[in-house]
């Protein structure tokens, strides 16, 4: 009889949680049933104690808002659009924090460019200065906060916002021809950049890359709004074996108002992928081939002499990457892998090889900054595994290895301007996203920031299959797969497959 009770009292509870569990329909995926809690991007204070948020209000006015990264607790407003009587679309402050470029109108182009409406923001004086009348490209204030440049017309401008005077470098753009300042098309979507120029340290120079489109095909696509009819949008797109736009690297001097070219002495098809200043004012590009199979660092004096101070090379491509760090000294941090796993090294001022920071076979996938105080370098790898995210931090000597980070799975942070504190955003395929602040010393957790615990419990009331991991052999490589069968999954029989991958349309070939 107890027997019979107790079976009968499983049956109950086992047929009670089949009833409550249901099958996900489209309409819960669309209306956002399972819609994860996130963070709001957010940008550190020189502090290293605080960071500001842009905030949208329920009255429909924006506020960029200080907070503590220590207690989350809000410290202060910077500006407030009801004060400036103009929305906030996006903000920049400069380097020193006395002054905030602003953008309160905004007007898509491609992927990652716009047109926009900008003006520049005194902390100080609390003036509001409008940069220009029309709509620009790629506004950026001088590292002295005194001048702000942006791209009209495909030509380079600055403003200076001492005097009111506005500047014009160059002279020669003009649509579907030439281009200063900003990228084309393909650098765009190939290479991330956009804006194509960059201010010296001293902001007494502007080095910009050039884009000749003379012998680029065009393309025209049929654009359709709010007009009756649609309009035609004709613009110079190089399909694959097509030519590229021919690139120049170029310096104006702000003082002398003069404009020289940098010869790199190069004669095949080359791309200008990278440029950026060292804080000594020494000026270093990432210049590639058309196959991308090779790389030279190139740096260029005051005197405008080009000289490569390392070449990189690969039998498939070489990655462009954003992992460059000076250092006080002219030395430099630099992320590669030429030794067929990506690794931090340390080169010094001339470009030649110091150390190789990181070793072993995984791959460093996210390069977080140097702190200078403590020597010390932070980064993101897959040491745990190629499909698990790791946070960690080494000594410039390759020295006194640190887990910063407490969880298998995917880990992501965000460090605070000082490197004192991060803010980690944990994952897996069971854990939607957990935001927790850390010390950078030891990683110790100091507070948890947001989680997404009522999304868990709701997902217990659905009945859903489980993602499994495994490896699939190709051409003599393992790489990472999942699979999701049906929750009811018979292996005796056939089910259709979906099939989900990712190819890469070579542009260059």
């Amino acid at each position: 009889m107890i027997k019979k009770t107790l079976f009968a009292a499983l049956f109950l509870l086992t047929s009670s949680v089949m009833i409550a569990q249901q099958n996900i329909t489209v309409e819960d995926i669309y209306t956002g049933q399972f819609r994860t809690a996130g963070l709001q991007s957010l940008e550190s204070l020189n502090n290293g104690k605080e960071y500001i948020v842009l905030n949208y209000n329920r009255d429909r006015t924006q506020t960029i808002d200080k907070y503590s990264y220590a207690t989350g607790e809000k410290t202060g407003t910077l500006v407030s659009s009801a004060d400036l009587k103009l929305p906030i679309r996006s903000y920049t402050l400069s380097d020193d924090e006395l002054q905030m470029l602003i953008v309160s109108e905004s007007q898509s182009i491609f992927r990652y460019s716009s047109h926009d409406k900008v003006h520049v923001y005194d902390m100080n004086s609390k003036k509001l200065t409008l940069v220009s009348d029309k709509l620009v490209r790629s506004a950026a204030l001088s590292p002295d906060g005194k001048k702000v440049g942006y791209v009209f017309e495909n030509n380079i401008y600055f403003k200076d916002l001492v005097t009111g005077e506005t500047i014009q470098v160059t002279s020669d753009g003009v649509n579907n021809k030439l281009i200063n300042g900003v990228s084309d098309w393909v650098y765009e979507e190939e290479f991330a950049i956009v804006r194509a120029y960059q201010w010296s340290p001293d902001s007494k120079q502007i080095a910009f890359i050039s884009f000749d489109e003379s012998e680029v095909p065009e393309f025209s696509m049929d654009v359709y709004g709010s007009a009756l009819y649609q309009k035609q949008d004709v613009f110079k797109y190089p399909k694959a074996g097509e030519k590229n736009a021919v690139v120049g690297l170029h310096v104006y001097d702000l003082l002398k108002q003069k404009r020289n070219e940098i010869n790199l002495n190069r004669n095949e098809e080359f791309y200008i992928a990278r440029i950026n200043y060292s804080p000594n004012g020494k000026l270093a590009a990432q210049v590639l081939n058309r196959h991308q199979d090779v790389l030279d660092f190139y740096y260029v004096d005051q005197s405008g002499n080009a000289s490569i101070a390392f070449t990189e090379k690969d039998k498939a491509y070489v990655d462009v990457t954003d992992d460059l760090t000076f250092l006080e000294d002219g030395s430099f941090l630099w992320t590669s892998e030429k030794d067929n796993w990506r690794h931090i090294y340390h080169y010094d001022a001339n470009g030649k090889e110091k150390k190789q920071i990181t070793n072993g076979n995984w791959d460093v996938t996210s390069y977080y900054g140097y702190d200078s105080d403590n020597k010390r370098i932070f980064y993101q790898s897959t040491e745990d595994g190629s499909i698990n995210r790791g946070i960690y931090s080494i000594s410039l000597k390759g020295k006194k290895k640190m887990k910063l980070s407490n969880q298998i799975g995917s880990n992501s942070a965000s460090f605070s301007s000082d490197f004192s504190y991060f803010i980690n955003t944990y994952s897996s395929a069971t854990t939607p996203p957990m935001y927790t602040l850390h010390t950078s010393k030891k990683g110790e957790r100091v507070r948890e920031i947001k989680n997404n615990n009522a999304l868990l419990d709701k997902l217990d009331n659905y009945y859903f299959a489980q993602k499994e991991f495994s490896t699939i052999n190709i051409n003599g490589n393992d790489l990472n797969m999942w699979t999701m069968k049906p929750a009811d999954f018979d292996p005796s029989k056939k089910y259709p497959l979906l099939m989900f991958q990712y190819s890469v349309l070579d542009h260059n070939k």
